[in-house]
């Protein structure tokens, strides 16, 4: 099996988030990890808030993890289908992010982690930064 193809892991957030170009580590008020380049954020793990929460039992959620996405249908795409473990919520409606409960980070393989990160890290780059780094990657 390589590297992408295994199970990625909650570890892999925080060292792909931090491995990007010009970031930097905030934490929120209740300690929780906000990854941002230039003073924007791109991944974060929220605290339980009552929009996200156990249906069956009405617990808050107290993993999730918000993404930002490149557009509306970038979204969709993530969300739609039933047994993606990514979703949203009403509070986010308008809002370019999906959300990930960490117990299912382990659904995606390394590879599809790695993408949204850098994809929520290009949406939030300035124009300059991320041709950069796109450039460097031989993408541009």
């Amino acid at each position: 099996m390589s590297a992408g193809s295994r199970r990625a892991r909650v570890e892999d957030v925080h060292a792909l988030a931090s491995g990007m170009p010009h970031v930097t580590v905030v934490h929120s008020s209740a300690g929780n990890p906000v990854y941002q380049v230039g003073h924007k954020s791109f991944v974060f793990f929220r605290t339980p808030r009552p929009d996200a929460f156990d249906p069956g039992t009405g617990e808050r959620y107290a993993d999730v993890i918000v993404f930002w996405v490149p557009s509306e249908s970038d979204k969709q795409a993530l969300v739609q289908d039933q047994a993606s473990p990514f979703f949203t919520t009403p509070h986010f409606d308008g809002h370019l992010s999906v959300l990930l409960r960490a117990g299912r980070i382990g659904e995606l393989t390394l590879t599809e982690l790695t993408e949204v990160v850098q994809d929520a890290w290009l949406t939030q780059a300035s124009p300059t930064r991320a041709a950069h780094w796109l450039k460097a990657r031989g993408e541009q």
